[in-house]
This record gives C-alpha cells, structure tokens and sequence, in this order.
C-alpha cells in the first residue's frame, strides 16, 4: 500500500507500507477511492502540534469494503463505505449512544498516531460496524466524505448551540468545518446567520449559503445586529484565543459559545467571573459522527442541506504535498482538497 506521512520538519511524502492486517475478528479493510485533507490535519503541517517522523496522515474516506472479520455483520466484501474519522470499540455503554468520543476504552481517531492513517490506498478499520456505513443510495462521494468529519461536526456545533428557531447565531471561521456550520444553523431554522472570516471568498461561500457577513470586529459587528444584546449562540470554528475572547463577547447573557475549532496546546485565559456573571454556557464538541448520521442522511437526500461547493481542489494521491500546501495557504479558491488514489 501507499500513504500520506509527514516528518518532524512537516515534509509531506507518499510512501510505501506493508498492506494492512485486519485488527480482529470485527475488524474489516477498506481499499480507499477518496480521502480528504481535514483543518485538524494542517496542525501538525503547521506545526501547531508537533510530530515524530513516519506520522500517517488522514482521517477522512471513503472506499470499498476488501476483507472482513468473521463477526462483521453490517457490510460486506465489495460495499462502498465512508469511514468514521473518529473511533469507538463499538460495544460499551458510551458507543451504545452512536458517540465514539464516550467510548469508555477512549475514542481513537485516524491518521493521528492512534489508527492508520486515512490519506492512503488501503486502511485498516477495527469494529467495523461500527465505524462503517454503507454509503446510501443518492449519497454522492463529497457528500460522502463530509458525513465522515466535517459535516457531521458543523452540524454537532450548530447542534449543541443551544439556539431556538428565529434566533441570531454568528459563526466564526469559515473553512470546510466553518461552512457546514453554517449551513447546519440555516437548515436549524436560525433566523439569521452572521459569518466571519477575513478571506473575501470564504464570505461569500458563506454568503451564497444563507448567511449574512457583517464589516467590522466580529463582537462590535455582532452587537450592532442584534441592538447590543449579543448573538444567541456562538460557533467558534477557528479557537485561538483571539476568535474565543470575539466569542464571549459577541454572545449575549444566557447565550451558548459553542467551539468545533482545535485549540493549541497552549492553556486559554478563560474569563471566568464575566462568564459566570453573565450565565454563558461553553460547549466544546468532538463530534459524534457515528449519531449524526440518522439526521443528516435524510437532509441530504431530501436537499434541505447541501454540501456541493464545499470540497474545491481533486488531486492524485502522489501531489499529497501539493495538496497540503493549497490548504495550507488558506485562500478563498481552494476551501478543501480530496487526494484520490491513482490506479
């Protein structure tokens, strides 16, 4: 097989590997016909989460189904599937709730050291069940590909946002995870939806997709639509600690901040006494992929939620690397990018 790793320096290269091993009488193997390079990637490309060398990248894919464990049930040898980004050992309590994140084992998630890595031909998934779907009929592979990770955690966010149907939201950040945010509080029934991102392109993705984008500092911005008294809820896509600090400002008393974005290791210098004084409910989400997917299917068969134009630059696998740098750089042309295995 062949994956995606990068090195300390965060060079990026295809490599030879030996084919993956089933992990188990559950487990199965997926020859991957798409992956997708995911925000949280570019932090170890960054540099933002520092790295050994050999670290298989990726955990976003979809693929067909190549051998399976004699106790695998839900698919078989030849289905197409997508892959959960985040796993679960899919028999415990905490994995009886559809999330992988309470799994009282620990969730594992891919490409992070933890499972193989997703950018790659071939990948090897344990529990099987429970971290494949069959990919349903008028499921198209971006489509896909975004119920592995990004949609289903724009929609969490959004989710968990605690908003009701009529009230402002304002989402900060508009990459891949950014936009499925907003379109998850627009299909939420947000009365209106406030987007900010410093890249024009972004905005107007944002702007085609429902939401309105405001000139001007995101809490000032925020206050002025909503006659001083704040957003309802907050999603932070991005979560340094300049988009958190707009996010406690720019929620009003009673309001939720709601952060999908991957924080540094770094300690945030929380406020807390302004924030109890105000009664604001901070809410951090790893999604739940494997619980989304019974409400997002159906949306996106329906087309009350659309995720075309969210996936913009399709390469082979071999240009990994340029692919790292189209994301990396962050501009409005190329939001994200999918690495297809070459034949």
């Amino acid at each position: 097989m062949r994956h995606v790793v990068i090195d300390h320096t965060r060079t990026i290269t295809v490599e030879e590997a030996p084919d993956p091993d089933l992990t188990g009488p559950d487990g199965a193997i997926v020859a991957i016909e798409a992956a997708t390079i995911c925000g949280s990637d570019l932090h170890f490309f960054d540099g933002d989460i520092p790295v050994g060398d050999g670290l298989a990248l990726g955990h976003e894919c979809i693929g067909r189904v190549v051998d399976t464990g004699p106790a695998v049930t839900s698919v078989a040898v030849g289905d197409r599937v997508l892959v959960s980004s985040v796993a679960g050992c899919g028999a415990c309590v905490g994995c009886a709730t559809g999330d992988p994140v309470t799994c009282v084992l620990g969730p594992q998630v891919f490409g992070s050291g933890m499972l193989g890595g997703c950018q790659a031909t071939h990948v090897a998934v344990p529990a099987a069940d429970f971290q494949l779907l069959a990919i349903p009929e008028g499921i198209d592979d971006d489509a896909a590909l975004l119920l592995t990770d990004n949609l289903a955690t724009g929609w969490a966010g959004a989710s968990r946002a605690d908003f009701r149907p009529g009230e402002t939201v304002a989402v900060i950040g508009l990459g891949a995870v950014g936009l499925c945010a907003v379109r998850s509080a627009v299909a939420l029934g947000a009365g209106e939806v406030l987007a900010f991102d410093p890249v024009a392109g972004r905005r107007d993705r944002a702007l085609a997709s429902g939401a309105t984008c405001p000139d001007g500092p995101t809490a000032d911005a925020v206050l002025a639509a909503t006659a001083g008294r704040g957003a309802a809820a907050v999603i932070d896509a991005v979560a340094i600690d300049e988009t958190l600090d707009a996010s406690f400002a720019a929620v009003r008393a009673g309001g939720t901040v709601s952060v999908i974005g991957v924080h540094d290791l770094n300690p945030y210098p929380m406020a807390m006494l302004m924030s109890l004084f105000r009664s604001i409910t901070l809410r951090t989400t790893t999604a739940p992929i494997q619980q989304t997917w019974g409400a997002l299917v159906p949306r996106l068969l329906d087309g009350s939620l659309r995720t075309d134009g969210i996936i913009t630059d399709r390469l082979p696998l071999r240009d990994a690397a340029k692919g790292y740098a189209l994301a990396a750089d962050r501009s409005g042309a190329s939001l994200k990018v999918l690495l297809r295995p070459e034949d």
